[in-house]
């Protein structure tokens, strides 16, 4: 009994030291996962599970994401799951997004999961149109969209109507145009046939390079209202904080750069932003909500350690990650190499293959051609046998009658005429004889004549038949196939050594290589630059082209707004948007601590 009483004892120890549990769905822009979180969990250790499920290290850009009363709250690192102004009702839900963006996606997007979780959301951002993308660069983002999908343009394959059932252009800009969904997907895949070559994390990242000079990109907007009462937009990114007229989302009244930013102070629903410039005046604003206010702050604080993070170098983790990239790429790039020398040595095989059969089928319609006129010649050749033969037969009968034609006459001469009326009928017998006599040779020489003509004739025509057995004979004995080279030819010595063992490759990079492949690296940034003035050309040609599609009447005011920073110079590109802006610059070395220090003291 002692026994029993302590095995249940044990099994309700062993009860209790079970934790509780609750289920958590993330919701990624590309999957859905579920996890089975404990109750004492803090946001930092449900988010760093998800960051290790995905196999993402640069958190730094990620939060996970839930509304409350349709207002957007991010989970608190340092606060359990369950304290946060959630539903309880499970699984809880959360939305895995990019929080803070980056100023250059290519100089600090390192991972290629990174990469491609912020083309992902960028991409629904601009289909759901809360960042505003002109007609002519939507088509280009399409075009690389398309490439990454469905990798290289093969006619073949992608026939027309493969993009019916994609979604690739906004609402906005289908709407604005006089245009049929066949004549879209032939402008996108016009484009898309150029990108030709590029993997899918190049296509991506081309995207993303284009969509980060959108005048929307990564700005966050928050309705506020000044000292003076008056509504205005709050932006908030990565370059600073930026005030807008509700009605314009696209170029600020006023920016606020981190770097000429003294600091920022919230106190009472009241933001103070101090510029650094004592001669600027210090902008006030509030909002109504304390939520807002509270996500406002949480967005000044990362968007503005990540700025001056991004003005130092780089810590230990990130240099080890760039150059895990960067062999990562340059293994890539090797094996693209590999592969496109593989695809060139096998498209030649097969073009010297075609050429062969070719040449092959010529021979044998030549070998088929001879063959006939050599039946022709011998059928020629026993036509004119032939009729030679009946020629000499009829100049013998006629040689043969005109023989008997002589005797005829000699035996009428001898013949005795006694009267005059007889000779004068035998001298006209004669003279008649006489004449025939004449045709009868003249017709003998022609037919002998004739005869010597067919002979002549027939030899000719037993000597072309030599002549095409002979041809023949050349044809049917010529080698059918060149000699081909067994040995592959040998690479280039600067190439980097690989070995094939079984089923395993091993590649040996050597200095050499490297510094081979970052010089190739540093070309293809010339050619890039170099590319951009075609691209800019390209675009106004598209624009251009479709103009007089347009619908005048179903314009939107982001659509009139983006047309009259263009007609000014604007260019459409948000750096030269806030660079326009006449704010004065500084120096800032204790700026962060001044910002940061403020706002969490507020906080």
């Amino acid at each position: 009994m002692a026994g029993a009483i302590a095995s249940r004892m044990s099994f309700s120890s062993l009860k209790r030291k079970q934790p509780k549990t609750f289920t958590v769905r993330i919701v990624t822009m590309d999957a859905e996962m579920e996890f089975n979180c404990e109750m004492k969990w803090k946001g930092k250790d449900l988010f760093d599970l998800v960051c290790r499920t995905l196999g993402l290290r640069e958190t730094w850009f990620f939060g996970l994401q839930y509304t409350i009363k349709d207002t957007v709250a991010w989970l608190k690192m340092d606060k359990k799951v369950l304290d946060h102004d959630v539903s309880k009702e499970e699984p809880v839900t959360f939305h895995f997004l990019a929080k803070f963006y980056p100023e250059n996606a290519e100089e600090e997007l390192v991972q290629e999961i990174t990469q491609h979780l912020f083309f992902l959301q960028v991409k629904k951002q601009i289909l759901d149109e809360k960042i505003y993308c002109p007609p002519e660069a939507s088509v280009l983002l399409a075009s690389y969209a398309v490439q990454a999908k469905y990798g290289d343009y093969d006619p073949s394959v992608h026939k027309r109507g493969f993009l019916a059932q994609e979604e690739l252009l906004p609402k906005r800009v289908i709407n604005l145009y006089q245009m049929t969904p066949e004549m879209w997907e032939e402008r996108i895949t016009a484009w898309y046939a150029e990108h030709r070559g590029r993997a899918r994390d190049e296509a991506e990242m081309e995207y993303l390079k284009i969509a980060q000079d959108l005048e929307m990109y990564g700005v966050n907007y928050f309705t506020i209202r000044n000292k003076k009462g008056t509504e205005l937009l709050l932006g908030v990114d990565a370059l600073g904080l930026h005030i807008y007229d509700p009605e314009n989302k696209l170029t600020p009244k006023i920016s606020f750069p981190w770097n000429e930013i003294r600091n920022i102070s919230y106190s009472d629903k009241e933001f103070t932003i101090k510029p650094l410039d004592k001669k600027i005046d210090v902008f006030k604003f509030n909002s109504s909500k304390l939520r807002v206010n509270k996500l406002i702050l949480q967005l000044c604080i990362g968007n503005h350690d990540l700025f001056m993070r991004r003005r130092k170098a780089d810590s230990l983790e990130v240099q080890q990650m760039k150059a895990q990239a960067r062999e990562e790429k340059a293994r890539k790039q090797m094996e693209r190499q590999r592969l496109a020398r593989e695809k060139q040595m096998r498209e030649e095989a097969e073009r010297t293959r075609d050429e062969l059969e070719r040449r092959l089928l010529q021979m044998k319609e030549e070998a088929t051609m001879a063959n006939e006129a050599l039946m022709r010649s011998e059928e020629t050749a026993d036509l004119l046998a032939e009729k030679a033969q009946i020629t000499e037969e009829e100049a013998k009968l006629l040689a043969q009658k005109a023989a008997e034609a002589e005797q005829e006459m000699q035996r009428i001469k001898a013949t005795a005429i006694r009267t005059e009326e007889e000779k004068r009928l035998m001298e006209q017998k004669v003279l008649e004889a006489e004449v025939l006599a004449l045709k009868m040779a003249e017709e003998s020489e022609r037919r002998a004549k004739e005869a010597d003509q067919l002979k002549q004739d027939l030899q000719e025509a037993r000597e072309a038949e030599r002549r095409a057995k002979q041809k023949l004979l050349e044809i049917t004995t010529k080698p059918t196939y060149p000699p081909m080279n067994p040995l592959p030819a040998p690479l280039p010595p600067d190439m980097a050594s690989f070995s094939l063992t079984g089923d395993s490759l091993s590649f040996d990079f050597k200095d050499t290589d490297m510094k081979r492949l970052s010089m190739e690296i540093e070309k293809e940034k010339v050619e890039y630059m170099e590319k951009s003035k075609h691209l800019q050309e390209q675009l106004n040609e598209l624009k251009t082209e479709i103009e007089a599609l347009r619908l005048k009447e179903r314009e939107t005011a982001l659509d009139m707004l983006h047309n009259e920073n263009s007609d000014r110079g604007g260019g459409g590109s948000k750096h030269n948007t806030i660079k326009k802006v006449p704010v004065p610059s500084a120096p800032c070395p204790s700026v962060s601590l001044s910002v940061a220090s403020e706002v969490k003291r507020a906080d």
